[in-house]
């Protein structure tokens, strides 16, 4: 099988250059779950704090939901310097359609070991019973 092994270098070195820099444009990873009461959405965030979490909804309708990093970046070690820099902790803020059959007023939100949790109750469903005579023909 015929594999290019050239062309990740090229592109390795002219976007890890001056010309074009890396951008760290990752989003947290997101899982949604459904029963019958309720949708859970689960954002991974490690090391994430509920101080650095914003949950709302916006003036559409839409889930909010903001990561605001407040680490500060401490350059300690003077003998070294960074080639390569993976471990990036940015700010992360997106909208979310919600399902029609959400109870907005019911949402919660929870920070804890590294996720975000936010449940959305949905609207309880009433059985419509009614009466009803039917004429015979």
């Amino acid at each position: 099988m015929f594999r290019n092994n050239w062309m990740p270098a090229v592109f390795e070195g002219f976007l890890g250059s001056d010309i074009m820099p890396r951008t760290n444009g990752t989003a947290p990873a997101v899982n949604v779950k459904e029963s019958e009461t309720e949708y859970v959405m689960e954002l991974a965030a490690p090391g994430i704090k509920k101080e650095h979490c914003r949950v709302g909804i916006n003036k559409d309708g839409n889930l909010t939901i903001a990561i605001e990093n407040k680490v500060e970046q401490k350059q300690e070690d003077k003998l070294h310097h960074y080639l390569r820099r993976e471990f990036s902790y940015m700010n992360y803020e997106q909208n979310y359609t919600l399902p029609e059959d959400v109870e907005r007023d019911g949402i919660t939100a929870k920070a804890e070991d590294g996720i975000l949790t936010v449940t959305m109750p949905k609207v309880a469903k009433e059985e419509k019973k009614y009466a009803k005579a039917i004429e015979v023909c």
